[in-house]
């Protein structure tokens, strides 16, 4: 289990995250709901090492890394490398072995003898994803993986996690498209203002969306029941 107890996070005055715990389990499916700013990427980052100066603790079974796959908001492309040297760059600087990529491939149906800055959006995030699937990671992190995809990518995503956690693969991602993350989620954590709001169980996501509204928009609310 990755477990994150009591994490605070600030730049300068700033306080980003205050005292936020949540556990990601093996076999499951965590959804990390919040508007922007909530902290949720930087919760991310501190949790895969990619931020120092935090307090609280991080737990894990192993070296957050070794076992982690990550899918960051905006995966980084070198210039002039292909796809497929893309995903044997990511393999390679773990000290793995570079497998054969056509299986995976025949699902996600990328160029990858092309360059990889030239993808769409859409391209670029089923790429990031082709990298972390070949790996075999025990837990996968992962910062909107829907964002820029088509239906059919989505639809297939969705199907992918879902057989991931059933395999036990325990799956922490965010999004913005509510829908889906009830979809396919055992649980989620709301942060607000870089706290933990509600901890939600799949038995009580359809209080999710109005919870969620009422906490971000309760003052426009108002205002919109007087004009509508």
């Amino acid at each position: 289990m990755l477990e994150i107890l009591d994490l605070h996070k600030a730049y300068g005055r700033h306080e980003v995250l205050r005292g936020v715990s949540l556990a990601l389990r093996p076999g499951s499916i965590h959804g990390l709901v919040g508007a922007n700013g909530a902290g949720k990427t930087t919760l991310i980052n501190c949790l895969y090492g990619l931020e120092s100066g935090y307090t609280g603790t991080v737990r894990a079974p192993g070296p957050v890394r070794d076992i982690t796959g990550l899918l960051p908001y905006e995966p980084y492309f070198y210039p002039r490398l292909t796809g497929r040297e893309y995903v044997a760059f990511c393999l390679q600087a773990r000290g793995r072995v570079v497998p054969d990529l056509r299986p995976w491939n025949q699902l996600l149906e990328l160029p990858l003898d092309q360059y990889a800055t030239d993808y769409s959006a859409g391209m670029k995030k089923k790429l990031a994803l082709l990298a972390l699937l070949v790996q075999d990671f025990a837990f996968l992190i992962l910062d909107e993986p829907f964002n820029g995809l088509d239906l059919e990518a989505n639809l297939l995503l969705k199907e992918m996690l879902k057989r991931l956690r059933d395999r036990g693969t325990g799956i922490l991602l965010t999004s913005h498209i509510l829908g889906t993350l009830t979809e396919i989620a055992d649980e989620a954590t709301v942060l607000v203002g870089g706290r933990v709001q509600r901890h939600y169980p799949a038995a009580e996501f359809g209080t999710l969306e109005a919870d969620l509204l009422a906490a971000l928009h309760g003052e426009k609310l108002s205002q919109l029941n007087a004009l509508l």
